[in-house]
Protein backbone atom coordinates (compact mmCIF):
# COMPACT_ATOMS: atom_id res chain seq x y z
CA UNK A 1 0.00 0.00 0.00
CA UNK A 2 1.37 3.28 -0.98
CA UNK A 3 1.54 5.88 1.56
CA UNK A 4 4.01 8.18 0.65
CA UNK A 5 1.63 11.45 0.54
CA UNK A 6 0.01 10.65 3.56
CA UNK A 7 3.36 10.51 5.20
CA UNK A 8 4.24 13.84 3.90
CA UNK A 9 1.53 15.24 5.38
CA UNK A 10 1.62 14.27 8.22
CA UNK A 11 5.29 15.53 8.89
CA UNK A 12 4.42 18.74 7.89
CA UNK A 13 1.20 18.68 9.87
CA UNK A 14 3.62 17.65 13.18
CA UNK A 15 4.85 20.87 12.47
CA UNK A 16 1.90 23.06 12.77
CA UNK A 17 -0.66 20.97 14.36
CA UNK A 18 -0.08 19.46 18.16
CA UNK A 19 0.54 15.56 17.18
CA UNK A 20 -0.58 16.66 13.91
CA UNK A 21 -4.34 16.07 14.29
CA UNK A 22 -7.13 17.92 15.08
CA UNK A 23 -8.09 15.09 17.40
CA UNK A 24 -5.59 12.82 19.29
CA UNK A 25 -6.87 8.96 18.24
CA UNK A 26 -6.56 10.24 14.92
CA UNK A 27 -2.79 9.79 15.14
CA UNK A 28 -3.35 6.37 15.40
CA UNK A 29 -0.46 5.93 18.01
CA UNK A 30 -2.12 2.78 19.84
CA UNK A 31 -2.01 1.02 17.03
CA UNK A 32 1.52 1.20 15.91
CA UNK A 33 1.45 3.61 12.47
CA UNK A 34 0.92 7.14 11.04
CA UNK A 35 -2.79 7.96 9.87
CA UNK A 36 -3.75 7.96 5.97
CA UNK A 37 -4.87 11.40 4.72
CA UNK A 38 -8.52 11.24 3.66
CA UNK A 39 -9.53 13.11 0.33
CA UNK A 40 -13.03 11.90 -0.06
CA UNK A 41 -15.89 9.90 0.62
CA UNK A 42 -18.76 7.70 -1.32
CA UNK A 43 -21.07 5.39 0.19
CA UNK A 44 -19.49 2.95 1.65
CA UNK A 45 -15.80 3.63 1.16
CA UNK A 46 -13.01 6.41 1.97
CA UNK A 47 -10.13 7.45 -0.38
CA UNK A 48 -7.18 8.95 0.46
CA UNK A 49 -4.65 11.14 -0.45
CA UNK A 50 -2.97 8.45 -2.33
CA UNK A 51 -5.48 6.73 -3.96
CA UNK A 52 -5.79 3.58 -1.62
CA UNK A 53 -9.79 2.91 -0.78
CA UNK A 54 -11.29 1.21 2.04
CA UNK A 55 -14.34 -0.46 3.01
CA UNK A 56 -15.22 2.52 6.12
CA UNK A 57 -16.22 0.91 9.72
CA UNK A 58 -15.53 3.95 11.42
CA UNK A 59 -18.61 6.38 9.66
CA UNK A 60 -16.57 9.77 11.05
CA UNK A 61 -17.04 7.83 14.56
CA UNK A 62 -20.61 6.95 14.17
CA UNK A 63 -22.58 9.64 11.86
CA UNK A 64 -22.66 8.46 8.71
CA UNK A 65 -25.57 6.05 8.97
CA UNK A 66 -26.36 6.79 5.71
CA UNK A 67 -22.93 6.26 4.15
CA UNK A 68 -21.03 8.99 2.79
CA UNK A 69 -22.02 11.54 0.46
CA UNK A 70 -25.43 10.15 0.20
CA UNK A 71 -27.30 12.03 -2.84
CA UNK A 72 -30.68 13.74 -0.46
CA UNK A 73 -28.29 15.07 1.79
CA UNK A 74 -25.46 16.05 -0.49
CA UNK A 75 -27.96 17.86 -2.99
CA UNK A 76 -30.03 19.29 0.09
CA UNK A 77 -26.47 21.02 1.59
CA UNK A 78 -25.77 22.09 -2.22
CA UNK A 79 -28.69 24.08 -2.23
CA UNK A 80 -28.42 25.58 1.26
CA UNK A 81 -24.86 26.57 0.52
CA UNK A 82 -26.26 28.51 -2.53
CA UNK A 83 -28.63 30.65 0.20
CA UNK A 84 -25.51 31.30 2.78
CA UNK A 85 -23.21 29.85 4.94
CA UNK A 86 -23.79 31.27 8.43
CA UNK A 87 -26.47 34.13 9.28
CA UNK A 88 -26.30 34.31 13.45
CA UNK A 89 -30.18 34.36 12.79
CA UNK A 90 -33.27 32.38 13.32
CA UNK A 91 -34.19 30.28 10.33
CA UNK A 92 -37.14 27.91 9.22
CA UNK A 93 -34.84 24.78 9.26
CA UNK A 94 -33.83 24.73 12.79
CA UNK A 95 -37.81 24.92 13.72
CA UNK A 96 -38.31 21.88 11.15
CA UNK A 97 -35.35 19.82 12.68
CA UNK A 98 -36.67 20.49 15.60
CA UNK A 99 -40.28 19.42 14.64
CA UNK A 100 -38.47 16.03 13.27
CA UNK A 101 -36.17 15.13 16.87
CA UNK A 102 -38.71 16.07 18.75
CA UNK A 103 -41.25 13.67 17.44
CA UNK A 104 -38.61 10.94 17.32
CA UNK A 105 -37.96 11.05 21.04
CA UNK A 106 -41.13 11.69 23.01
CA UNK A 107 -38.84 12.39 26.42
CA UNK A 108 -38.04 15.66 24.32
CA UNK A 109 -40.68 18.57 24.92
CA UNK A 110 -38.16 20.86 23.06
CA UNK A 111 -34.47 21.04 22.13
CA UNK A 112 -31.69 23.67 21.76
CA UNK A 113 -29.21 22.99 18.87
CA UNK A 114 -25.47 23.40 19.58
CA UNK A 115 -22.58 22.60 17.36
CA UNK A 116 -20.89 19.57 18.84
CA UNK A 117 -22.09 17.12 21.17
CA UNK A 118 -19.25 18.31 24.01
CA UNK A 119 -21.28 21.33 23.45
CA UNK A 120 -24.11 19.46 24.12
CA UNK A 121 -23.24 17.43 27.47
CA UNK A 122 -21.34 20.52 29.06
CA UNK A 123 -24.80 22.72 28.59
CA UNK A 124 -26.89 19.40 30.12
CA UNK A 125 -24.99 19.60 32.79
CA UNK A 126 -25.59 22.88 33.98
CA UNK A 127 -29.33 23.04 33.53
CA UNK A 128 -29.60 20.20 35.64
CA UNK A 129 -27.33 21.99 38.21
CA UNK A 130 -29.44 25.03 37.86
CA UNK A 131 -32.52 23.01 37.86
CA UNK A 132 -31.50 21.00 41.04
CA UNK A 133 -29.44 23.72 42.82
CA UNK A 134 -26.67 20.64 43.62
CA UNK A 135 -23.37 20.68 42.79
CA UNK A 136 -22.65 16.58 42.34
CA UNK A 137 -22.10 15.06 38.90
CA UNK A 138 -22.09 10.82 38.64
CA UNK A 139 -20.67 9.59 35.82
CA UNK A 140 -19.39 5.96 34.94
CA UNK A 141 -16.11 4.83 34.45
CA UNK A 142 -14.96 4.36 30.81
CA UNK A 143 -17.88 6.34 29.80
CA UNK A 144 -16.85 9.80 27.40
CA UNK A 145 -19.05 12.58 27.05
CA UNK A 146 -16.73 15.13 25.60
CA UNK A 147 -14.01 17.10 26.78
CA UNK A 148 -15.34 19.20 29.43
CA UNK A 149 -13.36 19.83 32.39
CA UNK A 150 -16.42 17.85 34.32
CA UNK A 151 -16.21 14.50 32.09
CA UNK A 152 -12.41 13.66 32.24
CA UNK A 153 -12.30 11.77 35.31
CA UNK A 154 -12.25 8.16 34.07
CA UNK A 155 -13.30 8.48 30.63
CA UNK A 156 -12.80 6.03 27.89
CA UNK A 157 -11.91 6.20 24.29
CA UNK A 158 -8.57 8.69 23.49
CA UNK A 159 -7.90 9.31 27.12
CA UNK A 160 -7.64 5.26 28.05
CA UNK A 161 -6.42 4.85 24.38
CA UNK A 162 -3.55 7.16 25.26
CA UNK A 163 -2.97 6.03 28.73
CA UNK A 164 -4.19 9.76 30.41
CA UNK A 165 -5.36 8.91 33.61
CA UNK A 166 -7.19 12.70 33.18
CA UNK A 167 -5.76 15.80 32.13
CA UNK A 168 -3.80 18.67 33.54
CA UNK A 169 -4.99 21.66 33.61
CA UNK A 170 -8.65 20.46 35.05
CA UNK A 171 -8.61 21.98 38.20
CA UNK A 172 -9.03 20.03 41.16
CA UNK A 173 -12.15 22.17 42.76
CA UNK A 174 -14.04 21.27 39.35
CA UNK A 175 -13.55 17.22 39.57
CA UNK A 176 -14.18 17.35 43.04
CA UNK A 177 -18.36 17.78 41.68
CA UNK A 178 -17.81 14.72 39.91
CA UNK A 179 -18.46 10.84 40.86
CA UNK A 180 -17.07 8.01 38.65
CA UNK A 181 -18.63 4.75 39.25
CA UNK A 182 -18.36 1.32 37.57
CA UNK A 183 -20.78 1.20 34.63
CA UNK A 184 -23.67 -1.71 35.20
CA UNK A 185 -23.33 -2.48 39.20
CA UNK A 186 -26.37 -1.53 40.76
CA UNK A 187 -25.72 -2.23 44.20
CA UNK A 188 -22.52 1.03 44.00
CA UNK A 189 -25.14 2.91 41.98
CA UNK A 190 -27.75 2.47 44.55
CA UNK A 191 -24.97 3.44 47.29
CA UNK A 192 -23.91 6.60 45.62
CA UNK A 193 -27.64 7.59 45.04
CA UNK A 194 -28.55 7.51 48.37
CA UNK A 195 -25.63 8.90 50.01
CA UNK A 196 -27.26 11.96 51.23
CA UNK A 197 -24.03 13.48 51.72
CA UNK A 198 -23.32 14.02 47.85
CA UNK A 199 -25.47 16.81 47.00
CA UNK A 200 -26.21 15.02 43.28
CA UNK A 201 -27.56 17.11 40.77
CA UNK A 202 -27.49 14.50 38.24
CA UNK A 203 -26.70 10.87 36.64
CA UNK A 204 -24.88 11.18 33.31
CA UNK A 205 -24.45 7.96 31.25
CA UNK A 206 -24.09 6.19 27.84
CA UNK A 207 -27.43 3.66 27.55
CA UNK A 208 -24.86 1.82 25.34
CA UNK A 209 -21.48 2.62 26.44
CA UNK A 210 -19.54 3.31 22.83
CA UNK A 211 -16.43 5.14 23.89
CA UNK A 212 -14.43 1.92 26.49
CA UNK A 213 -15.83 0.03 23.15
CA UNK A 214 -19.57 -1.21 22.63
CA UNK A 215 -20.97 -2.90 26.53
CA UNK A 216 -24.69 -2.49 26.52
CA UNK A 217 -26.65 -2.42 29.71
CA UNK A 218 -26.69 -5.15 32.01
CA UNK A 219 -30.65 -6.46 32.43
CA UNK A 220 -32.37 -4.01 34.64
CA UNK A 221 -29.51 -1.73 34.88
CA UNK A 222 -30.85 1.55 32.91
CA UNK A 223 -34.74 0.68 34.86
CA UNK A 224 -32.69 0.66 38.09
CA UNK A 225 -31.46 4.22 37.54
CA UNK A 226 -34.50 5.59 36.26
CA UNK A 227 -36.21 4.45 39.11
CA UNK A 228 -33.70 5.75 41.72
CA UNK A 229 -33.15 8.91 39.71
CA UNK A 230 -37.03 9.82 39.88
CA UNK A 231 -37.10 8.92 43.47
CA UNK A 232 -34.24 11.16 44.40
CA UNK A 233 -34.99 13.83 42.56
CA UNK A 234 -32.09 14.07 40.19
CA UNK A 235 -31.75 14.57 36.87
CA UNK A 236 -31.20 11.62 34.43
CA UNK A 237 -29.38 12.43 31.33
CA UNK A 238 -28.90 10.44 28.61
CA UNK A 239 -25.98 10.86 26.49
CA UNK A 240 -26.79 9.30 23.02
CA UNK A 241 -24.52 11.25 21.03
CA UNK A 242 -23.59 8.23 19.60
CA UNK A 243 -26.78 5.96 19.97
CA UNK A 244 -29.08 8.72 19.06
CA UNK A 245 -30.83 7.76 15.69
CA UNK A 246 -28.54 5.23 15.43
CA UNK A 247 -30.18 2.61 17.14
CA UNK A 248 -33.16 3.36 15.89
CA UNK A 249 -35.40 6.93 15.33
CA UNK A 250 -36.15 6.50 19.62
CA UNK A 251 -32.40 5.96 20.30
CA UNK A 252 -31.62 3.46 23.16
CA UNK A 253 -34.04 5.23 25.66
CA UNK A 254 -36.82 3.72 22.68
CA UNK A 255 -35.09 0.90 22.07
CA UNK A 256 -35.00 -0.31 26.16
CA UNK A 257 -38.38 1.72 26.88
CA UNK A 258 -36.39 3.95 29.27
CA UNK A 259 -37.43 7.96 29.61
CA UNK A 260 -34.19 10.11 30.57
CA UNK A 261 -35.04 13.97 31.55
CA UNK A 262 -32.31 15.27 29.13
CA UNK A 263 -31.48 13.77 26.12
CA UNK A 264 -27.59 14.68 24.61
CA UNK A 265 -27.58 14.01 20.52
CA UNK A 266 -24.28 14.64 18.39
CA UNK A 267 -23.77 14.89 14.76
CA UNK A 268 -25.94 11.66 13.47
CA UNK A 269 -28.84 14.53 13.16
CA UNK A 270 -26.79 16.83 10.90
CA UNK A 271 -26.18 14.15 8.76
CA UNK A 272 -22.45 14.29 9.65
CA UNK A 273 -21.87 18.33 10.12
CA UNK A 274 -20.55 19.95 13.28
CA UNK A 275 -24.08 19.98 15.42
CA UNK A 276 -25.13 18.68 18.09
CA UNK A 277 -28.09 19.41 20.71
CA UNK A 278 -29.81 18.58 24.43
CA UNK A 279 -33.55 18.33 24.82
CA UNK A 280 -36.00 17.16 27.30
CA UNK A 281 -38.70 17.88 30.01
CA UNK A 282 -40.41 21.59 29.46
CA UNK A 283 -39.69 22.37 32.85
CA UNK A 284 -36.00 21.85 32.55
CA UNK A 285 -36.12 23.30 29.07
CA UNK A 286 -37.81 26.34 29.84
CA UNK A 287 -34.98 27.89 32.26
CA UNK A 288 -32.87 27.97 29.16
CA UNK A 289 -32.08 31.93 28.74
CA UNK A 290 -33.94 33.98 26.99
CA UNK A 291 -36.78 32.06 28.66
CA UNK A 292 -35.12 31.79 32.13
CA UNK A 293 -32.34 32.24 33.44
CA UNK A 294 -29.76 29.25 32.82
CA UNK A 295 -27.25 30.75 29.89
CA UNK A 296 -26.21 29.36 26.82
CA UNK A 297 -25.32 30.54 23.63
CA UNK A 298 -23.69 29.89 20.28
CA UNK A 299 -23.13 31.93 16.81
CA UNK A 300 -23.22 28.99 14.80
CA UNK A 301 -26.04 27.22 16.74
CA UNK A 302 -28.82 25.78 13.88
CA UNK A 303 -26.34 26.71 11.64
CA UNK A 304 -28.47 26.52 8.25
CA UNK A 305 -26.00 23.92 6.65
CA UNK A 306 -26.24 21.28 9.39
CA UNK A 307 -29.73 22.24 9.77
CA UNK A 308 -30.65 21.12 6.47
CA UNK A 309 -28.16 18.30 6.12
CA UNK A 310 -30.30 16.97 9.57
CA UNK A 311 -33.73 17.31 7.88
CA UNK A 312 -32.55 15.26 4.58
CA UNK A 313 -30.85 12.74 7.22
CA UNK A 314 -33.37 12.09 9.51
CA UNK A 315 -35.95 11.93 6.60
CA UNK A 316 -33.89 9.23 5.24
CA UNK A 317 -34.30 7.43 8.59
CA UNK A 318 -37.56 7.65 8.40
CA UNK A 319 -37.65 4.92 5.06
CA UNK A 320 -39.68 1.67 6.21
CA UNK A 321 -37.82 -1.11 7.32
CA UNK A 322 -34.89 0.74 7.13
CA UNK A 323 -33.28 0.12 11.18
CA UNK A 324 -34.49 -3.66 10.26
CA UNK A 325 -32.15 -3.83 7.38
CA UNK A 326 -29.55 -2.39 8.84
CA UNK A 327 -29.53 -4.79 12.02
CA UNK A 328 -29.95 -7.96 9.79
CA UNK A 329 -26.39 -6.18 8.31
CA UNK A 330 -25.40 -6.13 11.25
CA UNK A 331 -26.20 -8.89 12.53
CA UNK A 332 -24.96 -11.24 9.47
CA UNK A 333 -21.59 -9.76 9.53
CA UNK A 334 -21.13 -10.11 13.60
CA UNK A 335 -22.41 -13.78 13.36
CA UNK A 336 -19.20 -14.09 10.56
CA UNK A 337 -16.81 -12.18 13.37
CA UNK A 338 -17.87 -14.40 15.72
CA UNK A 339 -17.76 -17.23 13.79
CA UNK A 340 -14.08 -16.64 12.73
CA UNK A 341 -13.24 -15.59 16.11
CA UNK A 342 -14.22 -19.24 17.66
CA UNK A 343 -12.32 -21.06 14.63
CA UNK A 344 -9.21 -19.28 14.32
CA UNK A 345 -8.52 -17.15 17.76
CA UNK A 346 -11.14 -19.50 20.16
CA UNK A 347 -11.82 -17.82 23.52
CA UNK A 348 -9.50 -14.77 22.45
CA UNK A 349 -12.07 -12.74 21.31
CA UNK A 350 -15.32 -10.92 23.03
CA UNK A 351 -17.62 -9.53 20.47
CA UNK A 352 -20.12 -6.97 21.81
CA UNK A 353 -23.32 -5.60 19.58
CA UNK A 354 -25.94 -3.49 19.86
CA UNK A 355 -27.62 -3.02 17.01
CA UNK A 356 -25.49 -1.57 14.08
CA UNK A 357 -22.66 -0.72 16.49
CA UNK A 358 -20.01 -3.33 17.49
CA UNK A 359 -16.74 -4.19 19.12
CA UNK A 360 -14.15 -7.18 19.04
CA UNK A 361 -12.15 -7.07 21.74
CA UNK A 362 -9.39 -9.37 22.19
CA UNK A 363 -9.69 -10.46 25.71
CA UNK A 364 -11.13 -13.67 27.37
CA UNK A 365 -14.57 -13.81 29.00
CA UNK A 366 -17.20 -11.64 28.69
CA UNK A 367 -17.02 -7.66 28.97
CA UNK A 368 -19.19 -5.13 30.91
CA UNK A 369 -17.69 -2.63 32.30
CA UNK A 370 -14.47 -0.47 32.28
CA UNK A 371 -12.56 -2.90 34.45
CA UNK A 372 -13.12 -5.58 31.82
CA UNK A 373 -12.69 -3.60 28.84
CA UNK A 374 -9.05 -2.76 29.73
CA UNK A 375 -8.05 -6.02 29.93
CA UNK A 376 -8.26 -6.53 25.88
CA UNK A 377 -4.73 -7.25 24.42
CA UNK A 378 -4.29 -3.61 22.59
CA UNK A 379 -1.15 -4.97 21.17
CA UNK A 380 -2.94 -7.92 19.44
CA UNK A 381 -5.66 -5.33 18.23
CA UNK A 382 -2.82 -2.88 16.81
CA UNK A 383 -2.03 -5.71 15.04
CA UNK A 384 -5.26 -6.46 13.63
CA UNK A 385 -6.28 -3.12 12.44
CA UNK A 386 -3.00 -2.59 10.74
CA UNK A 387 -3.57 -5.94 8.72
CA UNK A 388 -7.00 -5.05 7.98
CA UNK A 389 -5.88 -1.30 6.93
CA UNK A 390 -3.18 -3.32 4.43
CA UNK A 391 -6.51 -5.25 3.05
CA UNK A 392 -8.01 -2.03 2.78
CA UNK A 393 -10.61 -1.75 5.86
CA UNK A 394 -11.04 0.65 7.88
CA UNK A 395 -11.31 0.64 11.79
CA UNK A 396 -11.06 2.58 14.67
CA UNK A 397 -7.62 3.27 15.39
CA UNK A 398 -8.14 2.36 19.10
CA UNK A 399 -9.61 -1.17 20.97
CA UNK A 400 -11.87 1.35 23.02
CA UNK A 401 -14.05 2.12 20.30
CA UNK A 402 -17.07 1.36 18.08
CA UNK A 403 -17.09 -0.03 14.57
CA UNK A 404 -20.18 0.62 12.83
CA UNK A 405 -21.99 -0.90 9.65
CA UNK A 406 -23.75 1.58 7.38
CA UNK A 407 -26.72 1.45 5.20
CA UNK A 408 -24.05 1.78 2.52
CA UNK A 409 -22.70 -1.37 3.49
CA UNK A 410 -23.62 -4.26 1.06
CA UNK A 411 -23.75 -7.26 1.66
CA UNK A 412 -21.03 -8.53 -1.17
CA UNK A 413 -19.10 -5.53 0.87
CA UNK A 414 -19.66 -7.59 4.36
CA UNK A 415 -18.74 -11.17 3.16
CA UNK A 416 -15.27 -9.47 1.59
CA UNK A 417 -14.90 -8.08 4.80
CA UNK A 418 -15.25 -11.65 6.26
CA UNK A 419 -12.67 -13.20 4.10
CA UNK A 420 -10.48 -10.40 4.83
CA UNK A 421 -10.80 -10.39 8.63
CA UNK A 422 -9.89 -14.47 8.27
CA UNK A 423 -6.70 -13.94 6.81
CA UNK A 424 -5.85 -11.33 9.36
CA UNK A 425 -7.30 -13.75 12.36
CA UNK A 426 -5.10 -16.87 10.68
CA UNK A 427 -2.24 -14.46 11.16
CA UNK A 428 -2.62 -13.35 14.53
CA UNK A 429 -2.94 -17.32 15.69
CA UNK A 430 0.11 -17.63 13.62
CA UNK A 431 1.74 -15.40 15.60
CA UNK A 432 0.33 -16.32 18.66
CA UNK A 433 2.08 -19.92 18.25
CA UNK A 434 5.18 -18.66 17.98
CA UNK A 435 5.43 -16.49 21.47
Amino acid sequence: MVTGKSKALFQKARNLIPGGVNSPVRACKSVGCDPVFIERAEGSRLYDVDGNAYLDFLSSWGPMILGHNHPAVTEAVRQALGRGTSYGAPTPGEVELAELVVAALPSMAKVRFVSSGTEATMSAVRLARGFTGRKVVVKFDGCYHGHGDTFLVKAGSGVVTLGIPGSPGVPEDIVRNTVSIPYNDLPTLEKTLRDGNLDIACVIVEPVAGNMGVIPPAPGFLGQLRALTAELGIVLIFDEVITGFRLGLGGAQGRFGITPDLTCLGKIIGGGLPVGAYGGKRELMDLIAPEGPIYQAGTLSGNPLAMTAGIATVKALQAPDFYDELEAKAAFFAAGLNSLSEQYLPGAVALNRVGSMMTPFFTTGPVTDFTSATTADTVRYAAYWREMLEQGVYLAPSQFEAAFVSAAHTRQELEATLEKTESAFKKLAKQQKTR
